[in-house]
């Protein structure tokens, strides 16, 4: 077990500022996608994101007004 310790330990005063970086980038990533997953899967807001589910299958730009005709 004591291997096994040794093996996880971290020298936190050795620790570059590249290495926090990519330590609080990690935690902050990981966070988010907790969020975004409990938002996604929470029952009550199923209907909402239903009523989207169409949107990365639609073509047509809405906002420009413009239709694209076939040449």
């Amino acid at each position: 077990m004591s291997s096994l310790a040794e093996y996880f330990s971290t020298d936190w005063g050795a620790m570059t500022t590249n290495d926090w970086v990519g330590t609080i980038l990690t935690v902050v990533v990981f966070l988010l996608l907790v969020i975004v997953y409990v938002y996604a899967l929470r029952p009550k807001n199923r209907e909402k994101l239903e009523s989207h589910k169409h949107i990365p299958l639609d073509d047509e730009s809405t906002e420009s007004g413009e239709k694209n005709v076939g040449s």
